[in-house]
């Protein structure tokens, strides 16, 4: 793949106006698709084939007055006064008959009917009118919420001074998630953050560039796809979110490749090519990864995350594709501009002349030699502070590896009490109408009306449907949890019968999900003394569903994820050691991070700083999603660091100072990329979107932890501890498994040795550093062979198993 990557390098950067424009064709011509096929994003959540999806699929034949959404209007009496008041009354009554005529409107409930119940409160001092919708809150128009929002104002205008309306409801639950101002200082972070990488602000903005091409293109693609299929309105910013921060991070790493060679003297072209053939190899892996991870949400088998999962490995891909098309081609417009200045390279050059205490050529002429692969194993290390750090961490390795795993182990506690529900109007922030709405109705209602069930069956072999819907009621009235039952009727045809039922407890407490639980649980009692087959359903219990369900695929998803990182690493690594101990690292960052979420969004630790507007269980999907995302990242870190002190270990250098030097040749460009994820992430949480907000607080957290304390704090530990074992792989298992080259040390290799061992050499036989296996050990180590051409030619020698030699 090197090979194939160098090539294309090369060609684009030789045709860097044409990529340009060719890209800047498909962005535009992908906002005109979005403009014109945008059907908007679905803000509802359902699981098919569950019993609550199932009883609302089969309600919305038979009994479609109740199947749809809901507008709740609050109406509370000024201090003193009583909705029974005429001067009350006599405005519902009317509001209530003319929201009957509302477009979609399929019914309205009366408050002062002797048909319903519990409308009015105990107090006597509120009252609830539910306007049932015909369709779900996203096929419901912006025409018909407007005029049930006039309707709201006109009761309010109509009613005593000091009245309250507030209007709410399913149909106002959900706010159509957006981007603020707030999102953007993410990018301001990391144009800082790339300025100091790379000390230019041309190469500062190339990554910036691609990253947001990159972004517009899959905001297009998403919106053009709703045309066709059922969208979450989470997984554009889901999308958004991870395409700046990767399409950012590839660019990073091939950018940097390409300015460390021009520091060398390499052609800009070649180094170009040579950039995105090597770089861009571990951007493919990287990408790939990622892309996997995603695409394996769909294990749970649940659409709407499925949809989310591919939107969002969709967008993985866009930057993949720009990172390896555009970066180039804009590395092709800067030429030779990028590289560092001459002033710099000698300071550079002295310093590291002064370090070795030999004299250096700080000239850096342009058709300066590249150092061959693996000459950087022998060269020494340069003081500053990641060499401080690796030093630091594994002088005392056990005690490192202890102290991150008490650390990570104790920050994952919270963890140990995360709930998991839908969010609802209770999660918006206060003020606005829906949440106002919510408030209202669980001060003077009790919290359960805020999130009736719905329990439905078939009633048709009923002689007496209307007494049978007593009985049934009746029986659901003494469980405990129950707070009232203020509906139980058979529909138009008496086939179908719906009892609504209210909780003691709110829509995500832990009492309204037992009470679900024993509901379903009487299920065979009531099938064989009245012969109904009943189901639960409503908005809280599919709700209830989704999340059970979404919990229960965490287990078989979590064992691919573990699987996949162990046999991947295995092949890249051709080690034991590093797969495992990388794994398990990721399993302390996700602990950790899960940890971060809960601690701030159950217990409440800085909320109001981070504006958390209510505390309870977490969005059901964050756990899922969190854990496909910080895998592919985390890999993506373990391949950058470990890579290089691989390649250290593999050219001589010892085990414990290829830990060293590999760290701290790339640590830099780590540290770069995790800050800018980091910044991307946390930018989300303090005004992004109620379902957003604990994803990109769990993902900051992870790339943190995984970044600085697993992978630049454990990971070195580990591999100090371990020495040269770390680097052991059994015989039988490296003949069954593939390599991967995902740093194109193939390809170096090959372009190094392209003119060796000189220009014009005549040698029959040449060899240098040359290692023969025995099955005993090693027979030849680091030999050096230049045999003439002759007729006949040998070369003979003792066997020496310890000292370099000749012949």
């Amino acid at each position: 793949m090197s090979s194939l990557l160098y090539r294309l390098g090369r060609r684009v950067y030789r045709a860097h106006r044409l990529v340009a424009v060719l890209w800047l064709l498909i962005v535009v011509a992908g906002g005109g698709g979005a403009l014109l096929l945008n059907q908007g994003t679905d803000n509802t959540f359902s699981i098919p084939g569950t019993q609550s999806q199932t009883a609302l699929d089969q309600l919305e034949r038979t009994f479609p007055q109740v199947s749809g959404t809901s507008a709740r209007y609050v109406v509370v009496a000024p201090e003193g006064g009583s909705v029974q008041d005429a001067d009350i009354k006599d405005p519902v009554s009317a509001a209530v008959t003319a929201l009957g005529d509302v477009d979609e409107v399929a019914a309205v409930t009366d408050p002062y009917s002797d048909s319903v119940s519990g409308t009015i409160s105990e107090a006597g001092n509120a009252l609830v009118i539910t306007a049932q919708m015909d369709g779900s809150a996203t096929t419901t128009s912006a025409a018909s919420r407007d005029a049930l929002k006039a309707e709201a104002t006109t009761l309010e205008a109509a009613l005593p001074a000091g009245s309250v309306v507030s209007l709410g409801g399913d149909l106002f639950a959900q706010n159509l998630p957006g981007v603020t101002i707030t999102e953007a200082i993410g990018l301001v972070v990391a144009l800082v953050v790339l300025v100091l990488t790379f000390g230019s602000f041309l190469a500062a903005g190339m990554p910036l560039v691609t990253a947001l091409l990159g972004v517009a293109l899959s905001m297009s693609a998403i919106f053009i796809a709703t045309r066709f299929a059922s969208i979450s309105s989470t997984t554009p910013l889901l999308a958004l979110m991870l395409g700046l921060a990767v399409g950012i991070d590839y660019a990073l790493f091939i950018i940097s490749r390409h300015q460390d060679q021009l520091r060398q003297g390499m052609d800009p072209e070649e180094s170009t090519a040579r950039a995105t053939a090597t770089a861009g190899s571990a951007v493919v892996f990287a990408g790939l990864t990622v892309i996997i991870a995603l695409v394996g949400l769909s294990v749970a088998g649940i659409p709407f995350l499925t949809t989310m999962g591919i939107a969002a490995a969709g967008g993985v891909a866009i930057a993949v594709i720009i990172a390896l098309t555009l970066t180039p081609a804009l590395l092709g417009f800067a030429g030779a501009r990028l590289r560092p200045k001459e002033r710099r390279a000698k300071k550079r050059a002295a310093k590291a002349a002064a370090a070795s205490g030999s004299h250096a050529d700080t000239e850096a002429p342009e058709d300066a030699v590249v150092p061959s692969p693996g000459s950087h194993a022998h060269a020494e290390v340069p003081r500053g502070f990641f060499r401080g750090w690796v030093r630091v961490v594994t002088r005392f390795p056990i005690v490192t590896i202890i102290a991150v795993i008490g650390v990570l182990g104790v920050a994952s506690i919270p963890a140990l009490s995360l709930r998991l529900a839908l969010p609802d109007a209770g999660y918006q922030a206060e003020g606005t109408p829906a949440r106002t709405t919510y408030d209202l109705l669980a001060e003077n209602f009790g919290a359960g009306y805020n999130g009736p069930l719905i329990v439905t069956g078939t009633i048709i072999g009923s002689t007496d449907p209307l007494g049978l819907m007593n009985d049934l009621k009746g029986e659901i009235e003494r469980l405990d949890g129950v707070a009232s039952v203020p509906l139980a009727t058979p529909n138009e045809t008496a086939d179908t019968g719906i009892i609504q039922v209210i909780p003691e407890g709110g829509p995500d407490s832990e009492a309204t999900k037992a009470l679900v639980a024993e509901i379903r649980d009487k299920h065979d009692s009531f099938q064989e003394e009245y012969g109904v087959d009943l189901a639960v359903t409503g908005q809280t219990a599919v709700g209830i569903d989704i999340s059970d369900t979404l919990a229960t695929a965490l287990l078989p998803f979590g064992l691919l994820v573990v699987g996949l990182s162990l046999v991947l690493l295995t092949m890249v690594f051709r080690s034991l050691w590093v797969p495992i101990k990388a794994t398990l690292g990721y399993l302390l960052s996700v602990g950790a991070s899960f940890g971060a979420v809960a601690a701030v969004f159950e217990w409440g630790w800085f909320s109001d700083a981070l504006h958390v507007d209510k505390t309870g269980p977490i969005i059901s999907f964050m756990p899922i999603i969190l854990m496909g995302v910080l895998f592919g990242l985390a890999m993506d870190y373990e391949v950058f660091l470990v890579s290089r002190m691989r390649e250290d270990y593999v050219h001589g250098r010892p085990a414990r100072a290829a830990v060293e030097s590999g760290f701290v040749g790339s640590a830099k460009v780590v540290t770069a990329a995790a800050i800018i994820m980091f910044s991307v992430f946390a930018a989300f949480v303090p005004e992004g979107d109620t379902n957003i907000k604990p994803i990109a607080l769990g993902l900051a957290v992870g790339v943190f932890v995984d970044a600085f304390i697993v992978r630049m704090t454990l990971v070195p530990a580990v591999l100090h501890l371990l020495g040269d074992r770390a680097w052991h792989m059994p015989r039988w298992l490296d003949r069954i498994l593939p390599s991967f080259d995902v740093e194109g040390e193939g390809l170096t290799k090959e372009l190094a040795l392209a003119d060796w061992p000189e220009p014009g050499a005549t040698d029959a036989v040449a060899a240098e550093g040359l290692h023969l296996e025995g099955p005993d050990g090693p027979i030849y180590r680091d030999v050096s062979v230049r045999v003439r051409p002759a007729p006949r030619s040998s070369c003979t020698g003792r066997t020496a198993r310890a000292a370099p030699h000749s012949c």
